[in-house]
């Protein structure tokens, strides 16, 4: 009986010697790396599953029912004053194996424990085998379940009739967007506002739809110069002077284009500086450029026609012309009422009945005589 209590108690507390924890050194094999994860004693436990919280919703009580059929012989030989130190020992074991430190112990040599044997025996994970799609995959939402194609048989189609029939779903699927979902850019829709005095300078950019080409970064500037502020005549004419031919002398107006760099964007700002740049320049009064003369050789003036005043139609022309058909309607009806009035599809039927009832004279016609018989008339 006296060696009862101290096996018991030996026993529970052995579980929660410190163990020497044993690891693997880390590779850097492929497979190491794949099967790699968080052990299970570093997984945090939530507060609401601690093992104080755990301890104070189950306390300690002793049930004979637990021991096995040695412990109960040894218990049943115990008085009643050892039964009762028996109990308490236990209940201080169990409170000394149910503390927060030692469960906390416990979960992490446990959850060592697990991950050493799973990397001593890794899973192997099971890649599927992709599967090449076929033709009559493309445009799938998912290309795997349709697989490859099968054998050809000569009931397929050629390839200039495939590419009709992808030319054919492109145009149905540019139809149901202009159908369904261009409408709805109309609530974006903005009114056009014509750019005030502030904004002397327009720029001309150049789209192909969608499609790259080498033409589509450049960019036009156009502005006028009477339309640039806080300039005078004098500074005017100097710029003029400065842009040289890109002036049209006619329409005053200023073309510059740019297409040096990559991007509409910095073709645009390099405009803007530039001409940030000729302002600044025609503004400045140290050298106004007065003997150099304005040069507009570069330009050629277009001869203007215009049409004549006298056929235009003012009201008094259409007024004029009003009564002479009037004059000319009236005309026709007196004649008409006087029977001098030609109709022309009447003379047509008489002249197609004449005809017809005219019979074709026959009229003689001479055969063709060979070279003898020609000398022989002629005797």
């Amino acid at each position: 009986m006296a060696t009862a209590f101290p096996r018991f108690a030996f026993a529970a507390l052995r579980q929660s010697c410190p163990i020497r924890c044993r690891r693997k050194p880390w590779s850097s094999h492929p497979r190491h790396r794949l099967l790699h994860s968080t052990p299970i004693y570093r997984i945090r436990i939530p507060d609401d599953e601690s093992p104080a919280q755990n301890l104070s919703k189950q306390p300690y009580k002793f049930d004979y029912d637990e021991l096995d059929k040695e412990d109960r012989r040894h218990y049943d030989l115990l008085s009643s004053g050892q039964k009762t130190q028996y109990q308490d020992a236990e209940k201080a074991v169990w409170e000394h194996m149910n503390s927060p430190a030692v469960e906390a112990r416990l979960q992490g040599e446990i959850g060592q424990a697990v991950y050493e044997i799973n990397q001593e025996t890794p899973e192997e994970r099971e890649i599927p085998e992709r599967i090449q799609p076929g033709l009559f995959a493309m445009g799938e939402a998912d290309e795997q379940d349709t697989g490859e194609d099968g054998d050809f048989e000569g009931n397929d189609i050629t390839s200039i009739a495939h590419g009709e029939l992808e030319q054919h779903r492109e145009i149905r699927e540019y139809a149901r967007i202009a159908a369904w979902e261009m409408p709805m850019l109309s609530k974006l829709a903005k009114p056009f506002v014509l750019p005030g005095a502030d904004k002397p300078l327009r720029f001309r950019y150049t789209s192909y739809l969608g499609e790259t080409h080498p033409a589509e970064k450049k960019v036009v500037l156009e502005f006028c110069t009477r339309d640039l502020p806080d300039l005078t005549e004098a500074q005017r004419i100097k710029l003029v002077k400065l842009v040289g031919v890109r002036y049209n002398p006619e329409t005053d107006i200023v073309k510059m284009s740019c297409e040096m760099f990559e991007t509409q964007a910095q073709n645009k700002r390099y405009l803007g500086d530039l001409v940030d740049t000729l302002v600044t320049e025609a503004r400045d009064a140290t050298d106004m450029f007065e003997d150099v003369p304005v040069d507009f050789r570069h330009h050629r003036y277009k001869p203007k026609v215009e049409f004549p005043e006298k056929w235009k139609l003012t009201k008094e022309r259409k007024a004029q012309l009003e009564t002479n058909w009037r004059q000319r309607a009236l005309a026709d009806t007196e004649r008409e009422k006087q029977g001098k009035l030609v109709d022309g599809v009447q003379l047509i039927e008489k002249v197609l009945e004449t005809v017809m009832t005219q019979k074709p004279t026959p009229a003689a016609i001479m055969a063709p005589v060979g070279k003898k018989r020609q000398k022989k008339l002629a005797k």
